[in-house]
């Protein structure tokens, strides 16, 4: 799972899971109506500010805001990147 790219100071490399396909009762949900994944695998993470390391470390399972980080495309794959502090919790 590497990355050519490497984020600066307290950035990281999401990769978000794939939005649901059913719901719990077998609904099929079609690809207009699916919601933005709210979670996903760090796939990279930057050196961390001067004061403040990074707590996070590649391969953790994280969840954040629905309206976080920048949608970026590296080697045909979707991936987000975000401050560290955009990231509520890991998972």
């Amino acid at each position: 799972m590497s990355v050519n790219v490497k984020p600066l100071a307290d950035r990281v490399l999401v990769e978000a899971a794939p939005a649901e396909e059913k719901t719990a009762f077998g609904i099929i949900i079609p690809d207009t109506a699916k919601e933005k994944p709210q979670k996903g695998t760090v796939v990279a993470v930057g050196p961390g500010k001067k004061d403040e390391p990074m707590t996070l470390k590649v391969g953790d399972s994280v969840l954040y805001g629905k309206y976080s980080g920048t949608e970026l495309s590296v080697e045909g794959k979707e991936y987000l990147i975000m401050r560290e502090s955009d990231i509520y919790a890991i998972v």
